[in-house]
């Protein structure tokens, strides 16, 4: 059986929030990497021992790496010993899982592989998915055999492992974190755990591909279930007038309720899209998920309505939207609530908005008009008198009261408790 020892190229497939991580940590063991990515910008940009997203320590990590000759990047796949697939998974109309970025990328790679290699799916996926790649694999390359029909015996070989790290902490939890390792076969799964071993401190836990795929989203459909209670008991407080973030701290003081604290709805590539795809596979059983989708789903039409009843009582409403990204700290916007409402309020011209997001040099398209400018808080903060917190950054938390006094405060983080 083969071992760690002859692992010596790895391909990472897809260079955004996990790929590249993932890539920059397996160089600084010693590897061989070779990242692959569609974007010209993003492989420029490494290959420049830079990098093109905003992750803490990533970084120094990348410039070693590229320095030291140990990653490089490329728009085409090539030969490699193990391929890591880390593309996106959203969804489409009807919340419809969208495997085509999976399908383009597993496509592409079999035209450079060769007998032995090992593939690993870290994308969340629906259940099946990991078999469905071996398929399309199959269809390209008839002269390898797959483990969907060859079983163990197969020239190649195929697991799923989801990434289950916390935007600014992935270093960290990539080493430090347990992973869950499905294989199509038990080789499949024994073959992906010598590679994770090679940087993982974590227990690397083996099981079945469909097992694996669904529990990464059994886990964000928990995260998603819960924070809709929060969310919900946001919204019942506000119709019994009852300061939700006391109630909660409140409730929480009981010795078996840990309730979250609710938001502006559920962002980013993982919580916002996983549960959509247990619904999608068994949308009659998934009920409790399929509502607490609903609910998150609901929680910016919520906050949009209060920005809008407020807006009305101004002649000049200048509102100021605090937030862009869809969790504290970071600038990844995507599924982001806060751009939700913040589109919505541009679009409607409720009045000129100031848009405040220190993780960003400039707006995405889709807010970009003429009542519509990316500040500075300073300048947001005296200009406005609407302020709609949507992202609890701590530069926001390190506001004086004083400066809100005459300001009329949509707070939908609890950050001043003020609503």
């Amino acid at each position: 059986m083969q071992t760690e020892l002859n692992f010596k190229r790895v391909s990472v497939v897809g260079l955004g929030y996990i790929g590249l991580p993932t890539a920059a940590v397996i160089a600084s063991r010693g590897v061989d990497v070779i990242g692959v990515d569609v974007s010209e910008y993003a492989v420029n940009t490494i290959n420049q021992g830079k990098i093109h997203i905003v992750e803490p320590d990533l970084d120094m990590l990348v410039q070693s790496a590229v320095t030291t000759g140990k990653l490089r990047a490329t728009t085409q796949p090539e030969v490699a010993d193990v391929f890591m697939v880390a593309v996106p998974t959203p969804f489409k109309e009807g919340n419809r899982p969208d495997l085509s970025y999976i399908e383009t990328a597993v496509k592409n790679i079999a035209s450079v592989l060769e007998k032995g290699n090992l593939i690993i799916l870290e994308s969340t996926s629906p259940v099946g998915t990991t078999e469905k790649m071996s398929q399309w694999m199959s269809e390209v390359r008839p002269d390898l055999t797959f483990p969907h029909v060859q079983g163990e015996q197969a020239d190649i070989q195929i697991a799923h492992c989801p990434e289950r790290v916390l935007p600014g902490y992935v270093i960290q939890e990539l080493v430090s974190n347990d992973r869950v390792i499905g294989g199509i076969t038990p080789r499949c799964a024994e073959r992906a755990k010598q590679l994770y071993k090679i940087f993982v401190k974590g227990d690397c836990l083996m099981t079945d591909a469909r097992t694996a795929e669904m529990a990464k989203l059994t886990e964000n459909s928990f995260r998603d279930v819960n924070i809709a209670f929060a969310n919900e008991l946001s919204m019942i407080s506000d119709r019994l007038s009852i300061n939700v973030w006391e109630l909660i701290k409140l409730a929480n003081r009981h010795p078996r309720v840990n309730i979250l604290n609710p938001g502006a709805g559920v962002g980013g590539h993982c919580i916002a899209v996983d549960p959509w795809f247990i619904v999608d596979s068994a949308p009659e059983q998934a009920r409790i998920i399929r509502t607490a989708r609903e609910v998150n789903d609901s929680k910016p039409h919520f906050v949009l309505n209060k920005v809008r009843k407020v807006a009305a009582e101004f002649k000049s409403p200048k509102i100021a939207c605090m937030g862009l990204a869809f969790k504290a700290d970071i600038d990844d916007l995507r599924e982001s609530p806060a751009v939700e409402i913040t589109q919505q309020i541009v679009e409607e011209q409720l009045g000129d908005v100031l848009i405040v997001e220190p993780h960003i040099n400039q707006l995405p398209d889709n807010l970009t008009a003429d009542h519509a400018a990316l500040v500075q808080q300073a300048e947001a903060l005296e200009q406005a008198n609407i302020i709609v917190t949507l992202t609890d950054h701590s530069i926001f938390k390190q506001v004086k009261p004083s400066i809100l006094s005459e300001k009329v405060i949509i707070d939908a983080r609890g950050i001043w408790e003020k609503d």
